[in-house]
């Protein structure tokens, strides 16, 4: 495995002309071959746009493993020496066809035959999903998966990647969504710690002479019925290394170093892998149609509050604005963790049972979140906490190990609080990072999550809990009792949600699944927001493709094992 390689990603349009698409994804290749890269990948469905008259329309359109289109991007990859992906329809046994994504060795040997775990409205219609887990496969590079597009809206496809090795992983897309890029994107990578590198179209992704008449019959405008580009590289932090712009035709490039992708620790040195919980995780590789979700009657509409204090542990500054919330009529209100010593338990303890009695002092008629340490068992436990005017209604203790709180008893369940808006689950800080956490409060049909955070990265605040609210659909408050990594936030879900259905609320602003994110200033005071617990029970993003329920649960042994 080489320490240092050059990665490049192009993107460009695709139309119906398959000859004429070969040429693109050439010239695209030799293009980008000009930085010298070791790797180029290219976007999803290069054969084709993605519009069919019929199956058979698509199957014919399709390409298969030795056709001219593929021998002549394998023999591009020999000529120019590098690593390429290419994604197309392909012709499988049966008269089917399938969205997959080809890796090419600089000797034009196939390596890697990955299909799409999960399609998007009308691929649906046409094509068939993948029946084994995406392969891991060994280069010259270091360890590579592959997926595309829809497969990283949500998390267990690049997520069982990680987990079974791979070091970088590689995506194509064809999307019209501003937020696979600015959200979905970075998060696949700061989760795992892991390279992605993702290559999208731009372009029209519908017939060109029918765009207008497209936007006009959906209510689309039509420059969001175009590829979104921004193709970008991540690295395992979450920082984008390189991205290409909205509109233009282009490649970018960065030098990454697949080794670090082994480094899974946090800055505390917690290692995010082998403080997961598999064994908690069975309800994820669990047939959602065995799964019914409990009743979600939540209200329509709920006034949240989220505060910042200039000092976490000043209980005096948190109880005034408790009341400054409660007299704006705020029903839910969020403070930050409140613990005082980390490293002394003990103490943190004896002011925890303090916080609780002076917020049931103070919270009138609402509810008020914190984090704060408890006694459990022979020793404490780090927890999130719901109190109101009665006192603790329900303690959270955490569920996955961490270093900074290593002395925590854990807790083995995450336990929903039925409240009179709706399911509420309290996340404690540490298990807020972890995909599965928000995937098992998603199966129980949670609401509305509060997260107490004590941020250690700055993906937590820019990308990650925001992605989290959106690939599960549900309300989220976000408290932090440091601004170093970005400010205090909550999530609204919209009432308008699935794609090419009529919305009444609002026009499609490009956005696939990402809320209405209301951040709060880096600054002391209170945050207000209107949260919609009804609109979690809602979560097909487009037709026969619902976040929770379409996620593949037959492919994500990784993840329970």
């Amino acid at each position: 495995m080489a320490d240092k390689i050059r990665v490049a990603v192009a993107q460009f349009h695709a139309g119906a002309d398959i000859d004429q698409n070969l040429a693109s994804c050439l010239h695209w290749l030799d293009r980008a071959s000009e930085c010298q890269p070791d790797l180029i990948v290219l976007p999803e469905f290069c054969n084709h746009l993605s519009w069919y008259d019929n199956k058979q329309h698509c199957f014919d359109v399709s390409v298969a493993l030795d056709s001219p289109f593929l021998a002549a991007i394998a023999d591009k990859a020999k000529q120019l020496a590098v690593h390429v992906v290419v994604n197309c329809t392909v012709q499988r046994e049966g008269g089917v066809a399938t969205g997959s994504s080809l890796l090419y060795s600089p000797t034009g040997e196939l390596l890697a035959d990955n299909t799409k775990q999960i399609y998007i409205g009308h691929e649906n219609d046409f094509l068939e999903r993948a029946t084994t887990e995406g392969p891991v496969v060994e280069t010259a590079l270091g360890r590579a998966g592959l997926y595309a597009c829809m497969d990283g809206v949500i998390n267990e496809t690049p997520r069982c990647l990680a987990l079974n090795g791979a070091q970088m992983i590689l995506n194509s897309l064809n999307s019209f969504a501003t937020d696979e890029a600015s959200l979905h994107i970075p998060v696949r990578a700061a989760e795992n710690k892991i390279y992605v590198i993702a290559a999208n179209k731009v372009g029209p992704l519908v017939p060109e002479v029918m765009v207008e008449g497209i936007s006009a019959a959906t209510g689309i405008p039509p420059r969001f019925l175009s590829g979104a580009g921004e193709s970008q590289i991540v690295a395992p932090d979450g920082t984008v290394l390189a991205m290409a712009s909205l509109d233009q035709e282009e490649y970018v490039y960065a030098d990454i170093e697949p080794s670090l992708a082994t480094d899974k620790c946090r800055p505390d040195g917690t290692d995010v892998f082998a403080s997961r919980r598999p064994e908690l995780y069975a309800p994820i590789a669990q047939d959602p149609a065995d799964q019914p979700l409990p009743p979600m009657e939540g209200a329509a509409e709920i006034a949240g509050a989220v505060i910042t204090l200039a000092d976490a542990s000043d209980l005096d500054e948190a109880a005034a604005a408790i009341a400054r919330a409660v007299a704006k009529g705020a029903q839910l209100i969020a403070l930050p963790p409140m613990v005082p010593v980390v490293a002394d338990p003990a103490a943190s303890a004896a002011y925890g049972d303090t916080v609780l009695a002076r917020i049931a002092d103070c919270c009138s008629d609402a509810i008020v979140t914190t984090a704060i340490v408890l006694p459990a068992g022979e020793g404490y436990q780090y927890c999130a906490v719901a109190v109101d005017k009665t006192g603790l209604l329900q303690r959270q203790g955490q569920v996955h190990h961490s270093e900074r709180f290593a002395w925590s008893e854990l807790a083995d369940r995450f336990e929903p609080l039925e409240t009179p808006f709706g399911r509420l689950a309290l996340v404690p800080s540490d298990d807020s990072i972890y995909p599965e956490t928000f995937r098992l409060l998603a199966i129980a049909g949670v609401e509305v999550a509060v997260v107490p955070l004590a941020p250690l990265e700055d993906w937590e605040l820019a990308t990650g809990l925001l992605e989290r609210s959106a690939e599960n659909r549900i309300n989220l408050l976000v408290a932090v009792d440091t601004v170093q990594h970005g400010p205090a936030f909550c999530t609204e879900l919209q009432t308008d949600f699935t794609v090419m259905t009529e919305w009444q609320e609002r026009e499609f602003d490009g956005l696939l699944s990402q809320p209405i994110w209301h951040r709060a200033a880096s600054a002391p005071g209170e945050l207000y927001a209107t949260l919609r617990p009804v609109n979690a029970a809602h979560k097909v993003v487009s037709q026969n493709t619902d976040l929770l329920a379409g996620r593949p649960w037959d492919l994500a042994t990784a993840i329970v094992s």
